[in-house]
């Protein structure tokens, strides 16, 4: 493990650790920025929350063992905390060990769902009794304007520091992809470098060539960088002052149009501004936000949530810094400590399963929320899972899902290699979601809500089948009245209208009291005639 640098003590070195714990309980500070971008007033979400924070990552890699994460989970259970939030992960076939021992002692524990989108059955921290947090975008960008020698005006999202003073125009080259080769053997010192290799976008990750895309262009001499990706979520500081501008292949297009027709092209990049509301299309799930379903456990859908995960502006190491990534959504999600303290009473199941059926799927114009992918389509429960968290519904669910947390160690069991039984059990696991990875030809599902509302209410099934499936609940009207039960249980009835090979298809059930309370639930349903073959599609 490369130690170099590091402080042998629970103090932050990289900056990660403080930018989520800020992001979950700083106090509020006025006047803040990066660069003059997003500047405003900072504050975390439950600032009178206190943290207990445990290092587990260290040096500059951020390198950590299971061994070191089992010990801190068990120091905070007794410690005696509340809620667990694990900015972490290791790819879709790692789960870390010890967290079940925290929701068995009425601890809520968050997990990132990983930075490796957009491919699918990428997410990971996939266990049932963990909320699974995937990342998306917020009602903010950062756009400038790109001018061209020959007068035409760009305008694109970016990230660069908007106190740079860049009024001077300066010599523009294509550079293709921009290997280390062809930055050796031509001359960019001083010149903005245009990085355009649309025949190369199935076989890099955006995400990951940015950020080398960067060093070698700084490395060069460059003064600037263009960098034209599918996706424009990418959000990477740029070294030693230069600008990084993130364009879309169609603005690339054009810059490269500019280029072939220009004995001496120039381009000048202007200062970026910050727009915040209605204008910027949000919220969308973010390129880099892991999909499910997981390969692990496809019975279990995954990831549960979405919350802002890109250009979230939090402290780093005595300033603040602009991070993107599945571990700046987590802590949006960790902030269940509010919920708690409202519902004292309520299990982590209860507070989870609260936040999972009153997320939204809709922005707030009412149209379905994206996912940027290849292309950008609707966002599906692989993507999102419940939608995008909305604390304040969350707070007053009218109906909630529940587990007895000793439920789980049947799951872990299956997890060891036992196989008893462990089909059906997944099926019907009280879990606010559905997830049928085999459907052969009919098979039913049970589920029991809890009435959390008003004493007096009857809710309604709104069912929304999957495509290829006829689905079917009963009861579809439940009651509560004084003096009964305050749960229910129903069954949900899936049966195929052809007999194929198909992929995951998506759906949802609704429990509505005409009025207050919408209590969702999302349903992923893959029909299949022979086991051994499979469409994660």
């Amino acid at each position: 493990m490369d130690l170099k640098g590091e402080y042998m003590s629970p103090r932050d070195f990289n900056g990660h650790g403080t930018h989520v714990a800020s992001t979950i309980a700083g106090g509020e500070v006025q006047g803040v920025s990066y660069g003059g971008l997003a500047t405003g007033t900072a504050r975390g979400g439950a600032p009178r929350a206190r943290l207990a924070i445990y290092k587990v990552l260290w040096g500059p890699n951020t390198a950590a063992s299971d061994t070191d994460i089992l010990a801190a989970i068990d120091d905070a259970i007794q410690d005696g905390v509340d809620v667990l939030s694990l900015s972490l992960g290791r790819g879709a076939r790692h789960e870390f060990p010890g967290t079940l021992h925290a929701v068995l002692r009425g601890i809520s524990v968050v997990f990132s769902a990983g930075n490796d989108g957009p491919a699918p059955q990428t997410v990971t921290n996939v266990m049932p009794w963990v909320t699974t947090v995937a990342a998306s975008t917020m009602d903010r960008a950062f756009p400038t304007l790109i001018s061209l020698g020959n007068k035409e005006k760009l305008g694109q999202s970016l990230y660069y520091n908007s106190t740079l003073n860049s009024d001077d125009f300066k010599e523009l080259v294509h550079a293709g992809s921009c290997t280390a080769e062809w930055l050796a053997s031509n001359n960019v010192t001083g010149k903005i470098v245009l990085c355009y290799a649309p025949r190369l976008a199935p076989s890099v990750l955006p995400r990951v060539e940015l950020s080398l895309t960067i060093n070698r262009t700084v490395g060069a001499g460059a003064k600037g960088l263009i960098f034209a990706q599918y996706t424009t979520n990418l959000l990477l500081i740029c070294k030693g002052g230069m600008p990084c501008i993130v364009v879309d292949y169609e603005i690339a297009q054009r810059i490269e149009s500019y280029l072939a027709i220009t004995e001496s092209p120039i381009v000048k990049v202007s200062p970026g501004m910050t727009v915040v509301g209605d204008g910027v299309l949000s919220p969308r799930v973010a390129s880099f936000s892991s999909r499910g379903p997981s390969p692990l456990f496809p019975g279990i859908l995954k990831p549960d949530i979405t919350a802002p995960g890109v250009g979230i502006l939090a402290a780093v190491r005595g300033f603040y810094a602009l991070m993107d990534g599945t571990s700046m959504a987590c802590p949006h999600v960790s902030v269940t400590a509010l919920l708690k303290s409202v519902h004292p009473d309520w299990s982590p199941a209860m507070i989870k399963f609260a936040i999972v059926t009153t997320a939204s799927v809709t922005d707030q114009f009412g149209v379905p929320i994206e996912a940027e992918s290849v292309p950008r389509k609707v966002a599906d429960p692989f993507d999102f899972g419940g939608g995008h968290m909305d604390p304040d519904r969350a707070a007053n669910p009218g109906l909630v899902y529940d587990v007895d947390a000793r439920e789980y160690n049947k799951f872990f069991n299956c997890t060891l290699g036992s196989s008893h039984g462990c089909e059906s059990y997944q099926l019907n696991l009280n879990l606010p979601s559905i997830a049928i990875p085999d459907l052969k030809d009919h098979v039913t599902v049970q589920r029991t809500v809890t009435n959390v509302g008003a004493v007096r209410t009857t809710y309604h099934a709104v069912l929304e089948a999957p495509a290829r499936v006829v689905m079917s609940v009963e009861p579809s009207v439940i009651t509560f009245v004084k003096g009964s039960s305050t749960s229910m249980t129903f069954r949900v009835s899936f049966t195929t209208k052809r007999r194929v090979q198909g992929g995951f298809t998506f759906g949802s059930l609704t429990w509505s009291d005409g009025n207050t309370h919408s209590v969702r639930i999302p349903v992923a349903v893959r029909t299949v005639i022979q086991d051994f073959v499979a469409d994660t599609s």
